[in-house]
């Protein structure tokens, strides 16, 4: 998807590229198993989640059934803040797998969590030119065909107005 959007409104949902929803049987369509339920689930909810470890204390993402720190089975669901950093981007000019090419160019990331863990993502209603190292950036969601909805990242509104020229 390229910058722009929709603004999300209130649900912080942003709207899906014309021609970039994602069809049964694509790369984009998640396995949704009864581990993982919980977590789409909340997505479709607007909330993320991630895992956090009772023994060790750590939270992380890609959700597993142990912690990847100790080892310890003793994890459990966590909402998350939604809040993050931005790590690395690229932005992706050709893909040729459906339904990725209708949505080019898009920006892939890696962000940090506020939680800590750092998650793959796509950057929306951003410009290319502005996007920073360490740019602080909310999560909004991404309802896909078949209403899988999907976690995604944009500007944190307060970093938006720090952006603008005094006056604008």
């Amino acid at each position: 998807m390229s910058a722009g959007g929709n603004g999300g409104g209130s649900t912080g949902r942003t709207a899906a590229a014309p021609g970039g929803t994602a069809a049964a049987g694509t790369a984009a369509t998640p396995d949704i198993d009864d581990f993982t339920r919980p977590w789409w689930d909340a997505a479709a909810e607007g909330r993320l989640l991630v895992r956090r470890c009772a023994a060790c204390g750590r939270a992380h993402h890609y959700p597993r059934e142990f912690c990847p720190h100790c080892w310890s089975e003793d994890v459990a669901w966590e909402q998350a803040s939604g809040r993050a950093a931005l790590y690395t981007w690229s932005v992706v000019h050709r893909n040729d797998l459906p339904p990725f090419g209708a949505r080019t160019p898009y920006t892939a990331a890696v962000v940090d969590l506020a939680e800590g863990p750092r998650m793959m993502t796509e950057i929306v209603e951003c410009a290319e030119a502005d996007l920073r190292i360490g740019m602080e950036l909310e999560v909004a969601f991404r309802e896909e065909d078949g209403g899988v909805v999907v976690p995604v990242f944009r500007p944190a509104p307060d970093v938006s107005r720090r952006a603008r020229p005094s006056g604008a």
